[in-house]
């Protein structure tokens, strides 16, 4: 391509190496499925999740003075997707909680403990409808 490839901070030889690496397929369709063991105390609620970017992003969204109320809804919704949960923690939580914040944590998907049941909420029918679309792209990769 007539350029030195050490201006890329790499050799030629590491240069080469990594040509040959995205040659390779370095994804795998294996999913596996982390499993949590509780530990012996139930951590502080504070501790399940973080809100300091979504936060900080409602909080944005509101002063602005340029969009209208309904797009403020639209953006503060959105802006919770970035809440971040710690699933250990979460895991942990669960384990010591009582029935009712068990199965409303199941219900949210907080948790997954049976399968059958986050199939029939609906939790895994993206991942499915994902699978078959790719089987039908990449019919040779059964």
């Amino acid at each position: 391509m007539n350029f030195d490839i050490e201006l890329t901070g790499f050799d030629s030889d590491e240069f080469d190496s990594l040509k040959d690496l995205s040659k390779k397929n370095p994804y795998t369709k294996k999913i596996i499925a982390p499993v949590y063991e509780p530990k012996n105390e139930k951590p502080a609620i504070e501790e399940l999740f973080d809100m300091e970017k979504s936060n900080a992003l409602e909080k944005e969204i509101s002063e602005s003075k340029n969009i209208t109320a309904i797009e403020k809804a639209f953006l503060i919704a959105a802006a919770k997707r970035h809440v971040v949960f710690n699933y250990q923690k979460v895991a942990d939580y669960y384990a010591h909680s009582n029935k009712d914040v068990q199965a409303l944590m199941e219900e949210s998907a907080l948790v997954i403990i049976d399968f059958d049941k986050a199939l029939e909420n609906g939790y895994v029918k993206l991942s499915e409808e994902i699978a078959g679309q790719y089987l039908e792209d990449y019919p040779d990769d059964t």
